[in-house]
């Protein structure tokens, strides 16, 4: 019982980074849409910040499957 509460709570979990890369990406876009020459530098940024919400998502699943 308690491994399935544990991906219960993962899936849950889950919600926040998928919201953040979703909020991450819609900035870069808007970002990109309004100066097109700043691209390269929001790009980094973008991606950075994918790979740091990305983290947190597989800390989360390691976790689930530790506890």
């Amino acid at each position: 019982m308690d491994g399935n509460l544990n991906m219960i709570g993962y899936g849950l979990a889950a919600i926040g980074p998928g919201v953040g890369i979703g909020l991450i990406f819609a900035a870069y876009i808007n970002g990109v849409a309004r100066q097109p020459e700043a691209q390269s530098r929001l790009q980094t940024i973008a991606i950075l910040g994918f790979a740091l919400a990305e983290a947190l998502a597989i800390i989360g699943i390691a976790l689930a499957f530790v506890l």
